[in-house]
């Protein structure tokens, strides 16, 4: 062995439990936290310069005190209890046993999030603002949020949209539709969520609309990289309109997927929900969206959204598609 790489063992020995270090070939040292390694970089969560990436290809070895899931190439994976510093190139994957791999044989290395986490708190809020000054001065302005509270088997999920318009200062729209959900989880991946929504609108057709819901849900993945649920209800739903009012069971099915990229500087999200009412003129009711979010730094993020909402029966049918772009924070 070389005296380098006794040395790099020797400072790894000496280290503090709770950092992660990252030795460069330059000869260049990082310590902080391991976000995640994915598409090339690593995400290092450092005191003295936030999240910082670093490509997978500089980094001669490291070491994390920290449990981490180690996806190698093709479809072989791993959960190591520890990282240990190894040759140039290598590191040492520790788990009950010892073994070294090749750096370059790693694609991904993901932090897991198990089952009986304390406490999980994530979310999102974006701000729009849209001024056209042509023949009719129209100013837009909505507000969207979305928050995901974890804690042991339960799982509270909170999202709502505000949306307001004038035109040639005379309002012409005004809306908000509010979502909130509690799922029980069985294992890692079967849940079941009971749902409640409200919808009010001043300007529309439909003045008002509830729908309640319960369901089985599976997630087929939640960690540092994103998350995919899909989710079937049977659910209740009561309308409030000019024209009357009416109530009906329904059948609903949605998707959230969630997927950040670049060493989690951009993410993609998309979520939807179609509902399928049993008895009426209406077929189905679409509601989704997909979008970019860039990191701007810890809290700041660019979005970038597209929505679309349809319905379709037999005798109302429409389509909506809006494009916004807007600043956001999230936590």
């Amino acid at each position: 062995m070389r005296w380098q790489n006794l040395w790099l063992l020797l400072c790894c020995v000496g280290l503090p439990a709770a950092a992660d270090t990252v030795w460069l070939k330059n000869g260049d040292r990082l310590t902080g936290d391991i976000v995640l390694l994915d598409g090339g970089k690593l995400a290092l969560k450092t005191k003295y310069a936030g999240r910082v990436l670093i490509d997978w290809k500089d980094i001669a070895t490291l070491n994390s005190s920290k449990p981490l899931l180690v996806k190698q190439s093709g479809f072989e994976q791993e959960s190591s209890r520890q990282l240990q510093a190894a040759d140039n190139g290598k590191v040492k994957v520790i788990n009950g046993d010892s073994r070294e791999v090749a750096l370059s044989d790693i694609q991904q290395l993901i932090p897991p999030r198990p089952l009986l986490e304390d406490l999980v708190w994530e979310g999102n809020a974006d701000l729009d603002l849209d001024m056209d000054r042509d023949d009719n001065n129209t100013n837009n302005f909505s507000v969207s949020g979305d928050s995901r509270v974890r804690h042991g088997l339960w799982r509270h999920v909170l999202d709502g949209e505000y949306e307001r318009e004038k035109e040639n200062g005379e309002e012409t729209e005004s809306n908000w539709q509010a979502e909130y959900d509690l799922d029980r989880f069985f294992t890692q991946q079967w849940f079941v969520r009971g749902s409640v929504s409200e919808l009010r609108d001043d300007f529309g057709d439909i003045e008002r609309q509830s729908l309640y819901g319960l369901g089985p849900g599976y997630q087929f993945w939640d960690n540092e990289l994103g998350r995919f649920d899909l989710i079937g209800q049977l659910g209740r739903g009561k309308v409030r309109s000019s024209k009357g009012d009416i109530e009906f069971d329904a059948y609903s099915g949605e998707w959230d997927y969630k997927r950040v990229f670049w060493g989690s500087r951009m993410e993609f999200f998309s979520t939807a929900q179609i509902v399928m009412p049993t008895e009426g003129q209406i077929d189905y009711v679409f509601d989704g969206e997909a979008g970019l979010r860039y990191r701007l730094n810890e809290w700041a993020r660019l979005s970038l959204l597209y929505e679309l909402d349809q319905v379709g029966g037999s005798r109302e049918s429409g389509s909506e598609e809006h494009y916004t772009l807007g600043m956001g924070v999230a936590w």
